[in-house]
């Protein structure tokens, strides 16, 4: 059996790192300090930039994510839109909750290297995943229509918390918002797109 030890480092590096998620979760990148961080972690505002460098370096390593998107062969054809609102709804709201999600789509809006975070997530992960569901030759295009379901939800249900979105229940999003992702991946049977 090995046993492993957290150093005094490990743990001040952890408290950082939790601070740091509560705090630009709450203020969004721009309205963040390191010293609202440091005073968070209880700590002087020379250990976040020892442990981090910048407040930049310290975002980018919370903003770090896998979306972890199930396999389309796994899924329904005619239930990916379900399946992805379902996977989403579980990352931001489920025990496994990626608090750094919710501080990108905050930042992102205010912030070019935050937004740039949340284009390199979703051409890193979400298109390679519609890539092979469909023509590829139409999968950004795709992309960016779930994309805009997806962002607009979160900000809608998370950031800006509007009432009608935050009442709304989880079965009621995994259907509507699901069946608008599903007609996403669908195909034009006319031929228009």
């Amino acid at each position: 059996m090995t046993v492993t030890t957290q150093t005094k480092s490990d743990r001040t590096r952890a408290t950082i790192l939790k601070a740091a998620r509560a705090i630009f979760a709450r203020q969004g990148y721009e309205r963040t300090t390191i010293r609202d961080i440091a005073a968070a972690a209880a700590i002087d505002p020379a250990m976040v930039i020892r442990y981090f460098h910048s407040k930049e370096e310290l975002f980018a390593l919370i903003a770090e994510f896998d979306l972890r998107l199930p396999n389309p062969a796994d899924i329904d054809p005619n239930r990916i839109g379900e399946a992805l609102v379902t996977h989403f709804l579980d990352i931001w709201e489920g025990e496994q909750a990626v608090t750094g999600l919710a501080v990108m789509i905050r930042s992102a809006a205010s912030n070019e290297f935050a937004a740039r975070k949340v284009h390199e997530v979703f051409s890193g992960q979400v298109l390679p995943m519609l890539t092979s569901i469909g023509d590829p030759g139409d999968a950004r295009d795709r992309a960016g229509l779930v994309a805009s379901q997806l962002i607009g939800l979160a900000f809608g249900r998370y950031v800006v918390k509007l009432a009608p979105v935050v009442g709304l229940s989880r079965d009621r999003i995994i259907r509507d918002i699901g069946a608008t992702i599903q007609a996403y991946l669908t195909p034009a049977r006319d031929g228009a797109g």
